[in-house]
């Protein structure tokens, strides 16, 4: 029996929503797009892939008992929140707000550009907590042909609760999450310490709501179960074995951003 099995999720059977303002897909349910098989894995209750149109964006709303970190893949996102935070988040910049008992916040795209980023919402692990805000920078260098973890659980070895510094942002959720930058022809192992994973591949070579094109990469474990995706799909990965290696290799034309999330 394979130690890990693969789940796909295509690109193009994921919820859609093309506001002209906001281009958004859902991986799972969320707002009017609402589907009893994909509502919650482990933690991870939300991934929405977004595209913001240049001095658009959501404006002020209201979030309590969530987990909510935001991946910039290109242009700048401006954040504003009732904790009093104002920030510009740009490419590699990782956001998270702990929600806990409540915030208020607005997301927008800032300057001339188009904002693209993913929004990742989890379940907490314990809840009214204090609302708490961070910011982690990741550069290219440091994901490229490599693993970057960038979300921790708050209680891991060394992860730091502080609003900014080194290391990967503190969610109070069993999500473990890294990012890598994926060369043609290169290849990557990662141990899975959780139940289960989700892996994601990002749309970099822009919005395509039909088939996924782009990257292509290999998702495979020795001697058993693997899967192609490309670009804006993933996978639901079934561990059967703490422990067990997750093989990824590049297998397109292109360089391939991609998203592990390691789950209970």
């Amino acid at each position: 029996m394979s130690s890990l099995k693969f789940t796909p999720r295509k690109s193009e059977e994921r919820g859609n929503a093309d506001h002209g303002w906001l281009k958004s897909f859902h991986t799972f349910s969320f707002a009017m797009y609402q589907d009893h098989k994909h509502e919650l894995y482990g933690s991870l209750r939300v991934i929405n892939e977004d595209r913001v149109a240049p001095r658009t964006g959501f404006g002020t709303h209201s979030h309590r008992e969530f987990e909510i970190f935001s991946y910039v893949v290109a242009g700048e996102l401006e954040h504003k929140d009732s904790m009093g935070n104002t920030e510009i988040l740009k490419r590699g910049d990782i956001q998270l707000t702990s929600a806990g008992t409540g915030i208020s916040h607005s997301e927008k795209a800032h300057g001339g550009n188009q904002v693209h980023f993913l929004q990742i919402w989890s379940l907490p692990a314990t809840a009214r907590l204090q609302p708490k805000y961070f910011t982690r920078h990741f550069t290219d260098e440091e994901k490229t042909d490599k693993w970057a973890k960038v979300v921790a659980p708050v209680w891991a070895d060394g992860v730091k609760d502080t609003r900014e510094g080194e290391g990967p942002a503190p969610v109070q959720s069993a999500l473990t999450l890294y990012a890598s930058i994926l060369g043609t022809g290169k290849a990557l192992s990662r141990p899975l310490e959780g139940k289960k994973a989700y892996v994601h591949v990002i749309q970099t070579s822009g919005y395509n709501e039909r088939q996924a094109t782009g990257a292509n990469v290999k998702f495979s474990t020795k001697g058993g179960d693997e899967v192609e995706l490309r670009e804006g799909d993933g996978a639901y990965v079934d561990v059967k074995k703490k422990g067990a290696i997750l093989e990824v290799e590049n297998v397109g034309d292109r360089a391939a951003e991609l998203l592990v999330f390691d789950l209970e």
